[in-house]
């Protein structure tokens, strides 16, 4: 049976082939693409190699699209695997009929038309009356070569296009339901849309003809004009220069989101092939798709203005209950007076190249938006900051990403917005550390709900220690009993500047006002380390034991994060110089780390012997 042609490029577009390959092939990175040995004959080093389009294997040859390898590797005709792929997309199959065949071929004639202006519009580029649209453009730093590589044009005084075409067969239907003449109310023509403005050919990922942009030279607004929807075009379901930048980003350049044409222009012809802009329009969903099924980390490259810090905050929200492990966003934000083609012609393609090279993950990018402007906020800001960031990392459908996410951001959180005080010995003494028989460390899976009620209940029993740990502990995977705990005692921390003021009586008051006082009481009533919970802390000794206990049990959790993030704060403090000055029992001065770093060492250190603390 015929099949739409544009159903099936849809279904292409919803079916990844690395997904569908990689279901029944153990996939690996080369660059940006997959390659697996080829399912289609036997060999032991891989030459078989996805693309974000198609498959090509090097040692038999085979080659071919999604549909395609359905049919090679399940034995299926064209009609089944179509079937197949729909029905995993959440797609329905056109049924044949007159009217499908008709779009097909009404389709296929829009195509023509739009061909048919696109060469009226690069001719008159050249012509006399063209002669301001090639001086803005040469103006603007753009070379022969780069005109004709992008099919630039002008579009003329907007009244002579349909005479032009009409020896070809073209009427003024055609040319309506191309998108490049207008229609009043009632759907009489009004003439051409595009008048006196730089053209700008849009194509679809293959290279064909789809819609026009284009640019007034003189005071007319709006300024661009992108044509209207079509058969054939659909702003939010492609990009502009996206055939070009596929190429690129096949043979190895990086995938980069600009903001416009000129943009776009500029960084092709200063050697940054795979750049694309939104046509626009806010960048969507199907927008995403179409990028990470090129790249798996694309680069956004905003303008560095408060427009360009929106737009990067609106493609953090619509891009996070996206992400996988296998896909994200980089940003690259220039200064507020650049754009990339403006920085390209002023300081050059090494200026641009380097602002590319520090591009900064999108946790980096989502903190530094949401912070903007905060400089010493109070604890009601601090608070809903903190809640948000839990709050779009909870968007993140991948539970270890998002786990990652809300560390990392809570990581930054803290850095910036928390100063912790240390707490040491009267005189420097060693701590007490209570031991069983040395032994390598159990299992930190084992026993690890009981643990994170622990130390929960420690914190329970002794908030005034919550602003030593709450870093760590705001990054632990709780269970939802206790998160909605840790919440709560964490918007209560926030509420009170003075941290003098974290006393149990009134961490359980808050507790109470908040209907979690049952599963407060229940949670603190629990096991707890030998004498964590025999009354208050009455003084800074007792208060370092309290702290290094919990440590202790934090680090049984999750001992590779422990250790991670102690050996990078040691690493920070050795570099920063954030030393202390002592006086050992024999008179003698030296630096040590501060006390807070001590405590976890200690606890590394006791963990790696055997030792125990009070379980």
């Amino acid at each position: 049976m015929a099949i739409d042609a544009a159903f099936l490029d849809e279904l292409r577009n919803r079916t990844p082939l690395p997904s569908l390959i990689g279901r029944r092939n153990k996939l690996v990175r080369s660059g940006r693409n997959w390659k697996t040995c080829c399912p289609f004959h036997g060999e032991k080093t891989p030459s078989f190699y996805i693309y974000d389009d198609h498959f090509h294997c090097f040692g038999c040859g085979v080659h071919g699209d999604a549909i395609s390898y359905v049919m090679q590797s399940e034995g299926r005709s064209f009609p089944e695997a179509v079937e197949q792929l729909a029905s995993e997309a959440g797609l329905e199959v056109p049924k044949a009929d007159p009217r499908s065949e008709a779009r097909a071929r009404e389709a296929q004639s829009l195509g023509d038309v739009l061909n048919l202006v696109q060469e009226s519009y690069r001719r008159r580029l050249y012509r006399p009356e063209g002669r301001e649209g090639l001086a803005y453009l040469r103006g603007r730093g753009l070379t022969e070569e780069t005109i004709e590589r992008f099919g630039l044009g002008w579009s003329g005084d907007g009244r002579q296009l349909l005479d032009e075409l009409r020896p070809h067969g073209v009427t003024v239907e055609m040319l309506i339901r191309a998108g490049v003449i207008r229609v009043d109310e009632q759907g009489a023509p009004k003439g051409e849309l595009f008048f006196n403005r730089v053209t700008f050919p849009i194509r679809d990922r293959r290279g064909r003809m789809m819609s026009f942009g284009a640019r007034t030279l003189g005071d007319g607004q709006p300024k661009y004009l992108n044509g209207p929807e079509t058969a054939l075009f659909s702003k939010r379901r492609t990009l502009f220069n996206l055939d070009l930048a596929r190429e690129a980003v096949h043979r190895g350049a990086d995938l980069v989101v600009v903001e416009g044409y000129m943009d776009v222009i500029a960084m092709d012809q200063a050697g940054f092939g795979g750049a694309v802009a939104p046509l626009g329009t806010a960048m969507g969903e199907e927008q995403l798709e179409l990028l990470w099924r090129m790249s798996p980390s694309p680069i956004l490259c905003l303008d560095g203005d408060a427009a360009g810090a929106r737009a990067a905050l609106r493609v953090c929200e619509v891009s996070l209950p996206l992400l996988s492990p296998e896909r994200t966003i980089r940003f690259c934000r220039l200064d507020a007076k650049d754009d990339p083609d403006s920085l390209i012609r002023s300081r050059g393609p090494r200026a641009m190249q380097e602002a590319l090279s520090g591009a900064t993950s999108m946790a980096e990018e989502l903190f530094g938006l949401l912070t903007a402007g905060l400089v010493d906020p109070g604890p009601d800001q601090r608070a809903a900051l903190r809640e948000k960031l839990v709050a779009l990392s909870r968007l993140i459908p991948d539970k270890a990403l998002a786990s990652e996410y809300r560390s990392t951001l809570l990581d930054m959180f803290f850095a910036r917005f928390r100063r912790k005080k240390n707490f040491q010995r009267k005189g420097g003494e060693s701590l007490r550390l209570s031991t069983q028989a040395p032994g390598a460390m159990r299992d930190v899976e084992s026993g690890n709900l009981e643990r994170l009620n622990i130390m929960t209940a420690m914190l329970l029993h002794h908030p005034d220690i919550l602003p030593e740990v709450e870093q760590a502990y705001s990054g632990l995977h709780l269970p939802s009993e206790l998160d909605h705990l840790r919440s709560a005692l964490l918007d209560w921390s926030c509420q009170e500047e003075e941290r003098d003021a974290l006393t149990e009586e009134g961490c359980m008051s808050w507790l109470e006002e908040h209907g979690l006082a049952d599963l407060a009481g229940r949670v603190k009533g629990g096991p707890l380390p030998r004498g964590v919970g025999d009354g208050k802390v009455k003084d800074e000794i007792l208060k370092v034991d309290v702290i290094e206990s919990w440590w202790h049990f934090y680090a049984l959790v999750n001992f590779q994060t422990f250790e991670r993030t102690l050996e990078e704060d040691v690493t920070r403090a050795v570099i920063e110089g954030d030393m202390e000055s002592f006086v050992d029992e024999n008179g003698q001065s030296g630096l040590r780390f501060p006390n807070a770093l001590m405590t976890r060492l200690r606890v590394r250190d006791a963990l790696k012997s055997g030792e125990r603390v009070g379980e």
